[in-house]
């Protein structure tokens, strides 16, 4: 008689299960049914260095007053702000992780990459957990976003030190950043935004309660943009 097996740990427990994405509440708005003020702001917008309206700028598009306010912030954030475009993308995937903010993850792990962040860094943030053998200014960023996101403000000892890496105005930057693609990530999430085209979703739930079934099928070389999303980062490569 074989011997009786222990149970499973509640590790080893694994439910599969299927998701549903849910339909986008603020989808795009046809041309024929745009106001005046709405066709104004998109003409605006397509013809700089966006070339078309996508993602959270459809949700937007319903106030075209915040929505030109809101692209003259990311036009800074993405072209003019002085900090390395290394640490632009991590502050800016941080914000992305700490809503689980799908579309905004896809379309900036590879910008991340390219920027000079390791891949196991990005897969750290994407877990929840903090990444090891960062470089020196990614740690004091990881450490100031964190606490900023888990505490609404910092302690004056890390305040200290991101100042002292990144000056006044690179700490200003930051939370600009994080604060922008906060309030994209808060936007495309009620709008429930449209993201997928088939491939696994970047990012899980945390708590982490859920994994991909099919792994190895989202790798660094799946993050791939629309033509006109990479349009949009010329000039910051």
């Amino acid at each position: 008689m074989p011997p009786a097996q222990p149970p499973a740990t509640p590790g080893e427990k694994v439910t599969e299960m299927t998701y549903a994405i849910l339909p986008d509440r603020m989808p795009p708005i046809p041309a024929d049914e745009l106001t005046d003020e709405q066709r104004k702001a998109v003409a605006d917008i397509t013809s700089g260095l966006r070339g078309e309206i996508r993602g959270p700028y459809w949700p937007i598009l319903r106030s075209p007053g915040f929505l030109m306010s809101v692209h003259r912030v990311g036009e800074y954030t993405r072209y003019h702000c002085k900090l390395d475009h290394r640490i632009n993308e991590m502050a800016t995937l941080m914000g992305a992780r700490a809503w689980t903010q799908q579309y905004a993850w896809n379309a900036h792990y590879g910008k991340a990459v390219k920027a000079g962040l390791a891949p196991a860094t990005l897969d750290a943030l994407a877990e929840g957990r903090r990444p090891a053998n960062m470089q020196q200014d990614e740690a004091v960023l990881y450490d100031f976003v964190t606490e900023v996101l888990a505490n609404k403000s910092v302690s004056d000892a890390t305040y200290a030190s991101a100042v002292a890496q990144f000056g006044e105005e690179g700490v200003i930057d930051i939370l600009g950043i994080v604060g922008y693609y906060s309030m994209l990530a808060m936007i495309m999430n009620v709008a429930r935004t449209g993201f997928t085209d088939g491939r696994p979703l970047p990012l899980i739930p945390t708590p982490v309660q859920l994994k991909s079934m099919m792994p190895g099928t989202a790798s660094p070389n799946d993050y791939t943009m629309h033509p006109s999303q990479a349009k949009e980062f010329d000039g910051r490569t």
